[in-house]
């Protein structure tokens, strides 16, 4: 049987794009995984601005925005009665500050979704190495997150520095259902979405919804199985730098328009989710030189898809789908949505111009994008392998690019970051 996605699920994947905002100590501590040991004194932003992370955001074109509340160090960007391992232990405010709060009312005030991440792993509770103290602990602080801070868009739980540790997933859990039952959930305990497997923001064809078992972290070449096979859409995250939190010396390492536009080609264009990584510096606002990058590169996003030619479909002979202009159309890009109500079902297509194959794939899923050369039309053929499968639309763009951008190497190594 087809496994059928929620309601909520099918809205995040026609969101499709997010921004994480990696932000802690570790910002001021120059390093990327600290060891909950770093002075709270450290956290001291001058000019924190969540309205300006958020107005950023939108103007990139991204749905939400996900903040690591608690980063593996422990470090908790709101003032938790759980530890002093918090903003209420720093300067920044007079020990009064909330993080996640302002940054919650900046999303309200926008009209974007609110996500936050909670590391499992934590290496400044006391508690760690009890399990069971440790699991009311990590519940109490995701109570504390679910009930503060309205709606929450996404709950992220990431799998580095948890490999072969079992957590009271069902009593978190029931915390989520309770309080944030529209949430997604990333990766870990009851996941409504899963990690894509690497953090360069890359899915891969096939892009597969249903799934029997997913990756936890980058450093476990193994799987978790799922208690049964599952709709589990991918959400792939990558970095804008080299570094996952702001760091001094690192500019250079700032990834190019056309690598960013590549990433997206490869997550967005093949029917995953994508998270990409834009760290508040240690003034508390977006780097200038982060915003204009990722700014340019959204900006040349909406110009290449400006002007869409939506065609109307038409069942053909053979269970082909014929799309139909009302117009000669120059085309250099097309966009594939499937009808995705009844779940993923097509596992091949192949689009044909005056009987010419222009593009093909193997899954479209909530939306598939093919760059070729330029070719004027007015009607398209699509063929379709698979159980039944359907197209909601398909969409023609000539955007004068007529080729996927390719991905270069960019300068420096990337950090290890503990994603699942």
């Amino acid at each position: 049987m087809t496994i059928r996605p929620t309601p909520a699920q099918l809205a995040w994947q026609q969101d499709g794009f997010g921004l994480f905002l990696h932000f802690g100590v570790n910002t001021f501590g120059g390093c990327e995984w600290s060891d909950g040991t770093l002075d709270p004194a450290l956290f001291a932003p001058c000019a924190l601005d969540t309205r300006q992370w958020v107005r950023t955001a939108v103007e990139a074109g991204a749905a939400y925005v996900v903040l690591t509340a608690k980063h593996h160090d422990g470090f908790c960007l709101w003032p938790t009665a759980t530890t002093a391992y918090s903003v209420a232990s720093s300067p920044w405010r007079g020990g009064k500050g909330d993080v996640v709060g302002e940054l919650a009312e900046a999303c309200r005030e926008a009209g974007i979704g609110l996500g936050l991440y909670l590391s499992p792993w934590d290496r400044n509770a006391a508690c760690y190495e009890d399990p069971e103290a440790y699991d009311a602990f990590y519940r109490q602080q995701l109570t504390e997150l679910c009930t503060r801070y309205g709606p929450l868009y996404e709950l992220w739980f990431d799998g580095a520095g948890s490999e072969g540790r079992t957590y009271g997933w069902d009593a978190a859990m029931a915390v989520v259902a309770e309080h944030q039952p529209d949430a997604m959930v990333f990766n870990m305990g009851l996941p409504t979405i899963r990690w894509a497997g690497n953090e360069d923001g890359l899915a891969a064809d096939p892009c597969w919804y249903t799934v029997d078992s997913t990756g936890i972290s980058l450093y476990d070449d193994g799987v978790s199985a799922l208690d049964r096979a599952r709709y589990l859409p991918p959400e792939c995250d990558v970095p804008i730098r080299a570094n996952w939190f702001w760091q001094e010396g690192d500019l250079h390492t700032l990834k190019s328009r056309e690598h960013l536009l590549a990433v997206w080609y490869r997550s967005v264009g093949l029917g995953a989710g994508l998270l990409l990584n834009v760290p508040p510096d240690r003034t508390g606002r977006i780097d200038p030189a982060d915003r204009a990058r990722l700014l340019e590169f959204s900006g040349e996003l909406a110009r290449r898809f400006a002007r869409p030619a939506r065609a109307t479909l038409a069942a053909g002979p053979d269970g082909e789908v014929v799309a139909r202009f009302t117009a000669p159309v120059l085309l250099d890009h097309l966009e594939l949505a499937e009808e995705l109500t009844h779940g993923q079902l097509v596992t091949g297509h192949e689009v044909l111009a005056d009987g010419e194959v222009i593009a093909s794939g193997r899954t479209v899923g909530v939306r598939r994008v093919h760059a070729f050369a330029p070719v004027e039309v007015t009607r398209l053929t699509v063929r379709l392998t698979g159980p039944g499968g359907r197209l909601a639309a398909v969409t023609g763009f000539c955007t004068g690019h007529s080729s996927l951008p390719e991905l270069a190497a960019e300068p420096g190594p990337a950090a290890g970051h503990p994603t699942a």
